[in-house]
């Protein structure tokens, strides 16, 4: 019996994937648990490296579908009643996963939690928050060009954000442990989204159930980020704004308009016409 399905959606990332997979398996989870890669037609030899790691059933998408129908993809093959969604540039410690899984079963009216994230130099990472509107962006944004600054305020809050128990709006899909039925209770990932705010979306359907989100700072896992976006930042630009796009037309369509003459006043009309990745 499966108790846990660990699901990585990868594109053109394979040492990362690597190096993910090896920290699964040197210290492997004592849950009964399966691993399910979907590559996402990578062209860098990921689904073959993948398929040499031992145990690890491998997916390929045949095309490049983003992040939310990746997952979607790996959870309907898969058959944990917990469900671990796993970017391939992470790097998971010993027993970080049971704890994680431990703290999710202690707590029965919650469906979600993620852990603290830090990067490859120990540094925490903003990994909830609240919902996405356009002050709240704002914020955000403003905090990381803060800490990509090096202002020196900002690591002090985030480090002491990050040590505290959260009941947040939402945590990020790099790491999220949810219950397989709560997943399906909300039809998945909303496929709209190619990559960003997919997690946002998801972990605001669970809310709209009266479950909770749970962040805990008792588990770490290592987000060296960004590596499958760094491969094609212009793509990625334009997947952002697209799904910061449809985000505003589902959540805050007052909003909508607002942000569409932005984006055209801006140039990024690649992200109001083409639907492609």
């Amino acid at each position: 019996m499966i108790d846990l399905s660990i699901i990585i959606v990868s594109y053109n990332a394979r040492s990362d994937l690597e190096q993910c997979l090896a920290s699964l398996h040197s210290s492997a989870p004592s849950i009964p648990h399966e691993i399910i890669v979907v590559d996402n037609q990578s062209s860098d030899g990921s689904a073959a490296a993948a398929r040499r790691s031992s145990g690890v059933k491998v997916i390929e998408a045949g095309s490049n579908l983003g992040f939310a129908c990746g997952n979607n993809l790996g959870i309907r093959a898969s058959r944990g009643r917990l469900l671990l969604l796993l970017n391939s540039d992470t790097v998971v410690p010993p027993g970080s996963i049971d704890r994680l899984v431990a703290e999710l079963e202690q707590h029965s009216e919650a469906a979600v939690i993620g852990p603290r994230l830090v990067d490859g130099r120990g540094r925490a990472e903003m990994s909830f928050g609240s919902m996405i509107g356009p002050f709240s962006e704002l914020r955000r944004k403003l905090l990381l060009r803060g800490q990509q600054n090096g202002l020196p305020v900002l690591p002090g809050f985030v480090e002491r954000a990050t040590r505290q128990s959260q009941t947040p709006e939402w945590v990020t899909g790099a790491c999220l442990l949810v219950r397989r039925e709560d997943a399906e209770a909300v039809g998945l990932f909303d496929e709209r989204y190619f990559m960003y705010a997919e997690d946002v979306d998801f972990c605001a359907a669970i809310r709209a159930r009266g479950r909770k989100i749970l962040f805990t700072p008792n588990v770490e896992i290592v987000h060296l980020r960004g590596r499958s976006a760094a491969t094609a930042p212009e793509r990625t630009r334009h997947a952002y704004r697209r799904s910061q796009l449809a985000f505003y037309e589902k959540h805050h369509p007052r909003w909508a308009p607002l942000l569409r003459l932005y984006l055209r006043l801006r140039g990024e009309t690649r992200a109001l016409q083409n639907n492609e990745p």
